[in-house]
């Protein structure tokens, strides 16, 4: 079989090269070069001519300038082998790879910082806080220089990392947010697996030690002391006191209470929700002449308890508070029944009880001024002043009430006074909350874990006096979502992450997240509100480029325009095919009609290689074996011999005369022995012969030729004298064989 043109192996050249010498490649080599400068290489291609500069003459190649895998990583070139005299290709132009092989010159790189996480106070040792990754830009394939380990360089005594996932631990227990609420720790990233040798890079990460209900609230003072005027009407502040709280945020949040009897009968307490201070107000009439000194117990307690917290001690402290009552010079009043400040007892339902805010006075009737209530909100009882509700009422719709009351003389209601009264309408926890917006987010198709996509708040249209706090979680039906988390920042706000590696919105584009938000009550409502989350392509740095799945996926209903286009071109491919295959047969028959005019042309010729030694079936012997009938030969000859005259000379005598041979048991085979023993020699010390050919061995001979012998030895011919001249026109491919003989 004939070899093929072009010998090389694979080409490889080392990155960030630093000597002075142009870096050697390798060789192109064409088999046809006899070594006799005839043959010019040139290539051409990535880098040809600048980077790659080949000899005309050997065929090496080398490298002129210092190349960095991490730009690129291979070059594409094609090779050329040209007559010298003549400018013509002797080879087909081929196409070669020179691949640029990877050292460990980048370091690890945390692209993603600043890392900044959060750890709750107490935490058991193990705790995750975090995930960190470093990025190398090495060949992950080749050698270790991308494998990537962990470590702490800065903060190992309070948390650890994971050397293979980067995932960020405590290392303690016992971290205190009122001790220390933060900690620096700087991570270390290194290649090789840590090896001696291994670059690194660092980043630091900044952990919050977010806070717990862990510390109760206590008094600065056992005691205080106020005092006030006996004429102070109802609902006056007589001063504040306040408890103090280490915590932060809504675990110092406080309820305050009036402990003893006569305390809670005379004063009211109640909550500023802005300075959570306990304000003290008087609740009846005060009266310097039945008491001068009233002693109030007030305790503070969280509104908020950890049961996880309950054995470090009660959360809860008392103070007592001594109201001293003044004396005024005061003329003498009619009995007051009872009064409210604001009038209102919440929202309520129809007759609810408002307030008293009116002395009982006898011969004296009250009215409300419709012109002020013309929906008949409030009634008032006409002797006693008591202001009762008319109508259902609602905060959200109207928080305050402005009404005037008339006050009259039982027999001469000419006699009028009025009086403004402005009604508060309290707030009952009548509204869930709701989502802000109908959220919408997206999500790139190779999202990693733990990335943030999305952060939502709600809106409750409900005051609490302690303030709005609000708990989220996936809704129920959302238990079994492997692919987004759900994180409750602590500060009515939700953070929605990523759980999984890459996404595919040819499975699925589009992402429903149920998510359940519950206010503080009491009591608690909930309502559950969906993000929707849609998977996009992006780019390498993240940003949105398409949200459309369609631009994957053909559409299910083409336009009949599209159709005739599909099967125009199904039609055109089909006539190719069946074009192609009767050209092969046209171009087989007439193949065979020429070997039957001149069997000297029926060389069999294989340009592929072999599968190795061990491969006996690469080659279909069946076209050897079928080139001549030998039976029908045999059958022709009638048993004569080769000098026979009879019917089985017909295929001869359409040959041309050539000498004939048969064999001889003493014939000496030494010479092709000795000529195919330095043919393999000869490849076996050629080093630039790629270790992929195979020998082929054919241990089929067939029985007698049916065609003449090429050979001269030993020649039926009675001629002694043989002419060989034209063994010169076998061309120079059998030059060789024509020298033996």
């Amino acid at each position: 079989r004939v070899k093929r043109g072009w010998v090389w192996n694979q080409f490889f050249v080392v990155e960030e090269y630093t000597g002075t010498e142009p870096l050697y490649v390798g060789k192109i080599h064409s088999d046809s070069d006899e070594g006799d400068g005839s043959i010019k290489y040139t290539i051409s291609g990535e880098g040809a001519g600048t980077i790659f500069l080949i000899d005309e003459i050997t065929g090496d190649i080398h490298a002129t300038e210092r190349l960095d895998r991490e730009q690129k990583t291979f070059y594409t070139l094609r090779a050329q082998a040209r007559d010298r005299q003549t400018d013509q290709l002797l080879e087909p132009e081929s196409e070669f790879i020179i691949k640029v092989q990877d050292i460990n010159d980048s370091e690890p790189r945390f692209l993603e910082g600043p890392y900044i996480g959060s750890v709750a106070e107490l935490s058991p040792i193990g705790t995750s806080v975090m995930q960190v990754m470093a990025s190398d830009a090495d060949d992950p394939t080749y050698g270790s220089s991308a494998r990537v380990v962990y470590s702490v360089l800065e903060g190992e005594q309070h948390f650890t990392v994971d050397s293979k996932t980067g995932v960020i631990r405590t290392a303690v227990a016992d971290l205190d947010r009122e001790t220390q609420d933060r900690y620096e720790v700087v991570i270390r990233a290194t290649d090789m697996a840590g090896q001696l040798g291994g670059l690194s890079g660092s980043t630091t990460v900044t952990i919050v030690v977010t806070d717990v209900n862990d510390n109760p609230p206590r008094f600065p003072q056992k005691m205080y002391q106020f005092s006030i005027v006996e004429t102070a009407p109802v609902g006056t502040a007589i001063g504040r006191v306040k408890a103090e709280d280490s915590d932060v945020g809504e675990n110092t949040d406080m309820t305050y209470q009036v402990k003893d009897e006569e305390g809670v009968e005379m004063f009211k307490v109640t909550t500023d929700s802005n300075t959570q201070e306990a304000v003290i107000t008087v609740q009846k009439p005060l009266d310097y002449e039945s008491k001068k000194v009233h002693t109030v117990v007030v305790e503070a307690l969280n509104k908020f308890v950890d049961p996880r917290f309950v054995d470090l001690g009660t959360f809860r402290d008392q103070t007592i508070v001594r109201v001293s009552v003044l004396d005024v010079d005061e003329p003498p009043e009619p009995a007051v029944l009872y009064s409210s400040t604001s009038g209102a007892d919440g929202e309520g339902g129809l007759g609810t009880s408002s307030c008293s805010p009116f002395p009982l006075l006898p011969g004296h009737r009250y009215a409300i001024d419709r012109s002020t209530d013309s929906e008949r909100i409030f009634d008032i009882d006409a002797k006693t002043g008591a202001i009762v509700t008319g109508k259902v009422l609602d905060r959200e719709t109207a928080g305050w009430h402005n009404i005037t009351v008339l006050a009259m003389e039982a027999d001469n209601h000419s006699q009028v006074s009025r009086a403004s009264l402005r009604i508060r309408i309290l707030d009952v926890n009548d509204n869930p909350p709701e989502l802000a917006t109908p959220y919408e987010a997206a999500v790139c198709e190779d999202a990693k874990p733990g990335q943030l996509i999305q952060t939502i708040s709600v809106v409750d249209r409900d005051e609490p006096q302690s303030g709005h706090h609000f708990y989220f979680t996936l809704a129920p039906e959302a238990t079994n979502n492997h692919h987004f988390s759900l994180l409750d920042i602590q500060d009515n706000t939700a953070a929605v992450h990523t759980q999984r590696v890459g996404f595919n919105r040819q499975e699925q584009d589009v992402y429903l997240l149920p998510i359940l938000v519950v206010d503080s009550g009491p009591p608690a409502l909930s309502s559950t509100g969906t993000l929707t989350i849609r998977v996009c392509g992006c780019d390498s740095n993240g940003a949105i480029q398409s949200c459309n799945s369609t631009a994957y996926v053909v559409s299910a209903t083409l336009s009949p325009g599209a159709l005739i286009a599909l099967l125009v071109c199904v039609l055109i491919l089909v006539v190719l095919v069946l074009l192609i295959l009767t050209l092969k047969r046209h171009h087989k028959n007439h193949l065979t009609s020429e070997d039957d005019e001149d069997m000297r042309d029926n060389v069999i010729k294989y340009n592929d290689e072999g599968g190795g030694e061990q491969d006996t079936e690469a080659y279909d012997m069946s076209a050897l074996r079928s080139l001549y009938d030998f039976s029908e030969i045999k059958g022709g000859d009638g048993g004569g011999g080769p000098g026979d005259g009879g019917p089985g000379r017909n295929p001869a005598s359409e040959l041309h005369a050539l000498p004939q041979w048969v064999q001889s048991p003493d014939l000496d085979f030494s010479v092709f022995r000795d000529y195919i023993c330095r043919k393999v020699e000869q490849a076996d010390e050629d080093l630039s012969v790629p270790p992929y050919d195979s020998f082929q061995t054919y241990a089929f001979e067939g029985s007698d030729s049916p065609v003449p012998s090429l050979s001269s030895i030993n020649t039926w011919s009675s001629s002694s004298e043989q002419d060989f001249s034209y063994l010169r026109g076998w061309g120079p491919r059998f030059r060789q064989l024509a020298a033996l003989y």
